[in-house]
C-alpha cells in the first residue's frame, strides 16, 4: 500500500536540510556572491558553472539545462528516488521522525533505498568485526603480503566474509533485517546463501560516506565463484556505472585540488593514499566510463583558467594500451586535462609501494603524460618507421588523434609532436592528417536536452518542448524590468503592501511573467513555505520552472521599500508609455468634427495618462 507522510514533518524535513550541504555532496560548490554558490551542473554536461544554490531560499537551479527545484527535487533527480525515498533519506540525515500513514493506493515498497543501506552498514560493521577471528589468517596474510597493516585495513573499512555461508544472512536477520530486504540488498541470494564467502571486502561507499556495496577478493584456491573479484549485484543503491571505490575519501581532496587519479584496483586505492596521493579512486567492477567521467568532473568543479586534472594509470601491456585507447575515446567527456602514469617495470601502484616506497608512487604520478601522447605512441610504434610507406600510415592512423582535440589551440603542439614521432616534416604531417580528417568525417547527431534547449534565432531564449508558455529570454532589454520586479516580489515579498503596489498582470508583455505574477497575486503571502506555495498554485511547468530561476537569481540591490516602491513604478511606467502610444494612435484616427465626444473621451484620458507618467517617472527615479 502507498503512504503519505505529514505535510508538517515534510516541511520540517525542508528546513533542516541544509541544501548547500546536500548539493555540495555531489558537486564542488564555490562563492558566487550575494549569498549564492555555484558550480558545474550535475544533470547536463557543461564546462562553465552555471548550476546556482541559494542557501537563504532552499532553492537550486541551472541557467543551461532549467533543472531546478528544492533539496527535495535535487535528491530525487541526482539519485533517481521517489519522493517518499527522498524525503526518508534526508529525514534519516536530520534527525526528523516521519507521521507515515496509508492512503489506501497501491504502491512500491516504502522506503526500500534506506533499508538497504542499513542493512549495508550492518554488513560492512559485521565483516570488519570478522578481521580478528582465528578463520580470518588468511586475510591477515593477504593485507600483510600487500604492505598495509591492520590500521590501513580498518582505515579503509576492510572486512572479511566467513567460509560459513550463512553466517551473514543469520547476523542481519538478528538485527532485524527481512530475507525480502538482504535479497534486495544483494547480500544473500534467493536460496538465503551469503553472497559473499570466504572473501576479503572493501566496502563501497558514496561521496556521504553511505555503503552502497561491496567488492570482493579470492583467497582461497577452491573458492567456487571463478572470478578473482566479484562486487554485489546491481541494487536500489549500487549501480556500478555510478561508483568509485574511495570516493568518500578522495570528495574533499578532489574538489580542493581539482585532481583525480584513476587506478585499477581497490589495493592501488589505499596505495596511494597511504603514500600522500588522496585523490585517488577507482571503478568497481566495470571499466571506467563516460558516468565516472562526469562524476568527476563535477566534483572537481570549473576555476576558470584551470579546469583540473584526471590522471590515469595503466599497466604498459597490451591490456593497459587498449583501456587507454577506450578513456581516449571518452575524451570528450572532460573539461580537465587527461594524463597517464605508467611505471616503466609495469607495476602497478601497490606493487610500486611494496617494493620502492611510498615516494616511488608520488613519483608515478609526478611523471605523467598526456593521454594524448601516450596513445599516439602507442599507434606510432606498430608501423616500420624506416619505410616512407610505413610513416605516412602511422600519420594516417594518428590523425584522428589530433582531430579529436578540444582545445584548436592546442593542434599544433600536437602536429609538432607527430612529426617528430614519425620523423617527418611538421607541414607535410599537417597536409596528411587534414586530407585524412576530410575523408572521415563524421556526422554525428547530437539529440537535444529533455528540458530545455536554447532556440535557434534567441528572439524568445530557452523554450520547452511540449509546453505552453514560451521561456522568456533573460538578456531581453525590453522585458528586463519586468523579469528584476518579479524577482523582487518572490525574493523580498514583504517590501510591497497587500496589492502589491499596485501592480496589474496587464503591466507585463511576457506570458510567462505575466502566469507567475498571477500566481503570486493570488496566493496570501505567509513567511514560513511561502515559496513552496508558489510552486504547487503554479499550473505550467514552465512558469513553475522560472520562478526557481528568479528566485536563486541575484538581485542588483540590498532592496528596501522605497527601491521595491521606485521599481514597481518603473515597470508600471513602461505600461503607461504602451498606453500613451496606444491612445495617440487611436487620437489620430478619430475626426473630432465628426465625433466630438469621443475625442473629447479620449484627450482626457491622455491627460490623466501623462499625469500619471510624471508621478510614475519622479518615483521610479530611485530604482536607477
Amino acid at each position: 500500500m502507498a503512504t503519505r507522510i505529514n505535510e508538517e514533518d515534510i516541511a520540517l524535513v525542508r528546513e533542516r536540510a541544509r541544501i548547500d550541504e546536500i548539493i555540495g555532496a555531489y558537486v564542488q560548490l564555490r562563492n558566487a556572491g550575494g549569498g549564492s554558490l555555484k558550480g558545474l551542473c550535475p544533470f547536463h554536461d557543461e564546462k562553465t558553472p552555471s548550476f546556482q544554490v541559494t542557501p537563504s531560499r532552499g532553492f537550486y537551479y541551472c541557467f543551461g539545462c532549467g533543472e531546478g527545484g528544492d533539496v527535495i527535487t535535487f535528491l530525487e533527480k541526482i539519485d533517481n528516488l521517489s519522493f517518499t525515498e527522498a524525503v526518508q533519506t534526508l529525514a534519516d540525515k536530520t534527525g526528523v521522525q516521519l507521521r507515515i500513514s496509508d492512503d489506501g493506493r497501491p504502491a512500491a515498497q516504502p522506503g526500500l533505498r534506506q533499508r538497504v543501506l542499513a542493512a549495508n552498514q550492518a554488513a560492512a560493521e559485521f565483516y570488519q568485526a570478522q578481521i580478528t577471528t582465528p578463520e580470518a589468517v588468511i586475510f591477515r596474510q593477504f593485507v600483510d603480503g600487500r604492505g598495509f597493516d591492520r590500521q590501513a585495513a580498518e582505515h579503509f573499512g576492510m572486512g572479511y566474509a566467513p567460509k560459513d555461508g550463512r553466517a551473514l544472512h543469520h547476523h542481519l536477520n538478528r538485527a532485524g533485517f527481512s530475507d525480502e530486504e538482504l535479497v534486495k540488498a544483494g547480500l544473500i541470494r534467493e536460496s538465503g546463501w551469503d553472497y559473499f564467502q570466504g572473501r576479503v571486502l572493501w566496502p563501497i561507499r558514496d561521496s556521504a560516506k553511505s555503503v552502497l556495496g561491496f567488492g570482493a577478493r579470492r583467497v582461497f584456491d577452491d573458492d567456487r565463484m571463478p572470478a578473482k573479484y566479484i562486487n554485489t549485484p546491481e541494487t536500489v543503491c549500487y549501480k556500478k556505472s555510478h561508483v568509485l571505490y574511495g570516493l568518500d575519501l578522495a570528495r574533499q581532496p578532489i574538489g580542493k585540488k581539482s585532481q583525480a587519479v584513476v587506478v585499477e584496483g581497490y589495493t592501488d586505492v589505499m596505495a596511494c593514499h597511504l603514500s600522500g596521493i588522496d585523490t585517488a579512486v577507482a571503478s568497481c567492477g566495470t571499466a571506467f566510463g563516460a558516468d565516472h567521467a562526469r562524476m568527476l568532473q563535477r566534483l572537481m568543479g570549473n576555476n576558470d583558467a584551470f579546469n583540473g586534472e584526471i590522471v590515469f594509470t595503466f599497466d604498459g601491456d597490451a591490456a593497459g594500451q587498449a583501456a587507454a585507447l577506450k578513456v581516449f575515446n571518452l575524451d570528450r567527456a572532460f573539461v580537465s586535462q587527461t594524463y597517464v602514469a605508467v611505471e616503466p617495470n609495469g607495476l602497478d601502484p601497490c606493487d610500486l609501494r611494496l617494493q620502492s616506497g611510498e615516494p616511488a608512487v608520488r613519483e608515478l604520478v609526478g611523471r605523467r603524460v598526456p593521454l594524448y601522447r601516450f596513445v599516439m605512441r602507442n599507434v606510432v610504434k606498430q608501423y616500420d618507421l624506416d619505410r616512407v610507406d610505413g610513416r605516412v600510415q602511422a600519420v594516417r592512423a594518428a590523425a584522428p588523434l589530433v582531430s579529436s582535440v578540444r582545445d584548436a589551440s592546442l593542434v599544433r603542439g600536437y602536429l609538432h609532436d607527430l612529426s617528430q614521432l614519425v620523423g617527418m616534416d611538421v607541414e607535410e604531417v599537417r597536409r596528411i592528417v587534414s586530407q585524412q580528417s576530410r575523408r572521415a568525417m563524421p556526422t554525428t547527431q547530437v539529440p537535444p536536452m529533455r528540458t530545455v534547449r536554447p532556440s535557434e534565432d534567441h528572439d524568445e531564449g530557452p523554450t520547452l518542448d511540449g509546453l505552453s508558455l514560451p521561456w522568456p529570454d533573460p538578456f531581453d532589454r525590453n522585458i528586463v524590468v519586468e523579469r528584476d520586479t518579479l524577482k523582487l516580489m518572490l525574493q523580498h515579498p514583504v517590501l510591497f503592501d497587500t496589492a502589491w503596489n499596485g501592480v496589474s498582470a496587464d503591466d507585463f508583455t511576457h506570458p510567462a511573467y505575466r502566469a507567475i505574477f498571477e500566481v503570486i497575486a493570488q496566493t496570501p503571502y505567509q513567511p514560513q513555505g511561502w515559496a513552496e506555495q508558489l510552486q504547487e498554485a503554479t499550473g505550467d511547468d514552465v512558469a513553475r520552472q522560472l520562478e526557481v530561476a528568479l528566485l536563486v537569481e541575484g538581485v542588483h540591490h540590498d532592496p528596501d521599500e522605497a527601491y521595491a516602491s521606485a521599481y514597481t513604478a518603473k515597470l508600471q511606467l513602461l505600461s503607461t508609455m504602451r498606453r500613451l502610444t496606444e491612445l495617440k494612435s487611436r487620437l489620430q484616427r478619430i475626426n473630432p468634427v465628426d465625433n466630438p465626444s469621443a475625442h473629447k473621451q479620449a484627450f482626457s484620458e491622455l491627460i490623466v495618462l501623462e499625469t500619471t507618467r510624471r508621478t510614475l517617472e519622479q518615483i521610479s527615479s530611485g530604482a536607477d
